[in-house]
């Protein structure tokens, strides 16, 4: 997986290309975890557009994701999520803590 940020007046997108796995959750963090900090970055939209597999570790990388940016005061969104990684979202309830688009 590779993860690339881009980020627009205190909202900062991380693009995600690959699969999503256990092999991942080192870039992951390091993509996310120098954005906690910065105070110009209000919002974080993950982008899964390219992403076409995910499986239970990347949901717990997600939530931890979710966790430190809440005690930042800033939100988190899902966006292009379709197919396989929609699917396994929907069974995973993540709607509920999650917006997704």
């Amino acid at each position: 997986m590779q993860a690339s940020i881009l980020s627009e007046s205190g909202k900062v997108t991380i693009k995600l290309v690959g699969r999503f796995d256990f092999n991942t959750h080192r870039e992951f963090r390091a993509a996310y975890e120098p954005l906690v900090a910065d105070q110009g970055v209000r919002s974080v939209a993950v982008d899964f557009a390219g992403v076409d597999y995910l499986d239970s570790s990347a949901l717990g990388m997600l939530l931890m994701l979710r966790d430190k940016m809440g005690g930042a005061s800033k939100e988190v969104a899902l966006t292009g999520v379709r197919g396989n990684v929609k699917q396994v979202l929907d069974i995973a309830n993540f709607g509920k803590l999650f917006q997704i688009s």
